[in-house]
């Protein structure tokens, strides 16, 4: 079998842990080929961290689309995540619709928001571009904010609970016709993880784990990127949410005992071991 192929359209920040420094070493170290498309550049990300510098990449991005197009270059996985304007949003559609085939999976990241804000650099704009975007998608990754921006309700007013975690995902999978990875879903007080809608079923199922009472950065980009790499690799989308869950778990364990800054992300590349398959001669 040929090495699945992903192309992963979000920024690269040089330090702190997230986007393309995550998606990277993640998805190589789980046998598939990760073809980076950088939206912008920066010196570090933006949380935590002042005086970062940022390198706009909008521009290229169709240069280097139209290339690897030229190269006759297909992908068994189209995967975005933040993206920096109304322009890159519309950039990424065109992308997903010029490389999509019959065996490509388009996964979506939402990145707007957390903890019920709307992050500074997006707009209403771009939150309204973002939604387009999602209709495109295969799978989305949605956190409770960014559920609520999609489905046009105000944070507080999301249905809680299980229960109200699958009306959420549900709600969001346009009857039935995408799959929805409901991020941050707690079934309970002490348990974490997803929630999620398989359109290839029809069926809603909770993936959990063990709490770790710490905020870090950058755990959305590496469980989408996880469960990214599990999906091109044939596994069922409750699967590959159960691999994501448990390898974030087990880095934000590792990250809370050795007592780093939260604003480094996770320190996950001790344990890349535990994503890499066994190698066939």
């Amino acid at each position: 079998m040929p090495t699945p192929r992903v192309a992963a359209i979000h920024d690269l920040s040089g330090f702190g842990r997230c986007s393309l420094t995550v998606a990277i070493p993640i998805l190589s170290a789980m046998g598939v080929q990760c073809c980076p498309l950088p939206t912008a550049f920066l010196s570090t990300h933006t949380g935590g961290f002042e005086g970062f510098t940022f390198l706009d990449m909008t521009d290229e991005l169709p240069r280097a689309a139209a290339h690897w197009k030229s190269l006759g270059l297909d992908f068994q996985a189209v995967y975005s995540g933040f993206l920096g304007s109304e322009r890159q949003i519309g950039i990424v559609a065109d992308f997903i619709r010029d490389f999509r085939s019959a065996g490509t999976v388009a996964v979506v990241d939402p990145v707007m928001g957390d903890h019920g804000k709307v992050y500074q650099t997006y707009t209403p704009a771009m939150c309204a571009g973002m939604s387009r975007l999602t209709e495109l998608a295969d799978v989305i990754t949605p956190n409770l904010t960014e559920a609520a921006l999609l489905l046009g309700v105000p944070y507080g007013d999301l249905p809680g609970g299980e229960d109200g975690c699958r009306e959420i995902v549900e709600r969001l999978s346009l009857n039935g016709k995408r799959s929805v990875v409901l991020t941050g879903a707690s079934t309970a007080p002490e348990l974490i993880g997803a929630m999620c809608f398989d359109a290839r079923t029809g069926q809603t199922e909770a993936v959990q784990t063990r709490r770790v009472p710490r905020e870090f950065h950058g755990t959305g980009d590496v469980f989408t990127s996880v469960l990214t790499g599990a999906l091109v690799r044939g596994d069922s989308l409750p699967q590959a949410a159960r691999q994501a869950v448990d390898f974030v778990r087990a880095c934000a364990e590792r990250t809370a005992k050795a007592g780093l800054p939260m604003r480094e992300g996770v320190e996950f590349e001790p344990l890349l071991g535990l994503l890499t398959p066994s190698v066939e001669k």
